[in-house]
């Protein structure tokens, strides 16, 4: 039986996404890619372009919307709901707020016949939160609708998992973070000019923490986290800083290694976000991205009696990308998706 994906969104997970995804469809077991775009760009006619040669097919919203992109060269196949009538799993990369817009203008019709929908980062209330290697165990065959965490909320989470959990219980009595976070990615024009604080709101502080407590509440456990933000003027990648309190005394050799033993953290002796992300433009097959979900300085840490210390790069969206990947496959081969995705470990680093 043909196995068909949509991808809705063109930005900066959904284009990494789709490469991902058309280049690996047979290793994957994929038919078909269709990807959605609302509106006919000039400045994106080359992206998708490109797109359409790596094998991906170009839907939009509607009849009006194919002319307004002819007009300029594309050539749409369908529309969203046609595209949608074919798809078995949804991948929606849009903007906050638009993946729970369109949930309820075309998703939720669609229930029928599609096997999955996938929303990603800050889409609260689209469904189930999930992040690869986090809260596997909590993903049913009944979830129907799913949201991929955050990048940073990925790197917190995996820090929580590897160095404060024994036997599938936390041992974390306390975790503090503080987000520093890249203006913007690479490819986007918008940039801010100072370093700018994001505001605390309630028993978490920011979305990162809240976001980690509510992913592992779907496993029965109730995190004591807080978490603060900081946005600077680079576009390269995102910084965690993280101050764990355990419920009892661990040392430094202990921390290295379960830090070493997770096959998704890579281990660096760089400690500055410019020379990992080279490192990741010249060495990743997957155009510049890491699909880790944390990359961790070990100079930096620092371990006294049951307080663990120290920073994580965040890999840019590439933690993100490997749980839709984890997450689409899921839903198209829940037997036997963990094979299926092997297929991905070269995009994950052991050292950087």
């Amino acid at each position: 039986m043909s196995k068909t994906l949509l991808i809705v969104g063109t930005g900066t997970i959904a284009c990494p996404l789709i490469s991902l995804l058309t280049k690996l469809k047979n290793e994957l077991g994929i038919d078909e890619v269709y990807f959605h775009k609302h509106t006919s760009l000039t400045s994106d006619k080359a992206k998708v372009i490109q797109l359409l040669k790596s094998g991906a097919r170009l839907c939009t919203t509607s009849r009006k919307k194919i002319e307004e992109f002819q007009a300029i060269g594309l050539h749409p196949e369908c529309v969203i709901n046609e595209a949608l009538n074919k798809a078995d799993v949804v991948v929606d990369c849009t903007p906050s707020g638009e993946g729970i817009r369109n949930k309820e203008r075309f998703y939720e019709i669609f229930t029928h016949n599609t096997r999955g929908f996938i929303a990603q980062g800050s889409e609260h209330s689209f469904g189930k939160p999930y992040a690869y290697d986090i809260n596997d165990s909590a993903i049913g065959f009944d979830d129907q609708f799913i949201q991929v965490v955050s990048c940073n909320a990925h790197n917190i989470a995996c820090l929580v998992k590897t160095l404060a959990f024994e036997n599938q219980e936390s041992t974390l009595s306390r975790g503090n973070f503080i987000v520093i976070r890249r203006t913007t990615d690479i490819s986007q024009p918008e940039m801010i000019a100072a370093p700018m604080v994001n505001k605390h709101d309630g028993r978490f502080g920011t979305h990162h923490a809240r976001d980690v407590h509510r992913l592992f509440e779907t496993i029965g456990q109730d995190l004591n986290i807080f978490s603060s933000s900081i946005t600077i003027p680079t576009q390269y990648m995102h910084v965690v800083q993280f101050n764990l309190e355990l419920t009892k005394p661990t040392t430094l050799a202990e921390i290295t290694e379960k830090i070493k033993s997770n096959p998704l953290i890579a281990i660096t002796e760089k400690m500055d976000t410019g020379t990992i992300f080279s490192f990741a433009r010249d060495h990743s097959p997957l155009y510049g991205r890491l699909l880790n979900q944390a990359i961790i300085p070990l100079s930096a840490l620092h371990v006294e009696s049951n307080r663990v210390i120290g920073f994580s790069f965040t890999s840019q969206d590439g933690n993100s990308l490997l749980s839709s990947v984890v997450a689409v496959e899921r839903y198209l081969y829940p037997d036997s998706y963990k094979e299926k995705i092997k297929c991905l470990e070269n995009l994950v680093f052991e050292e950087v």
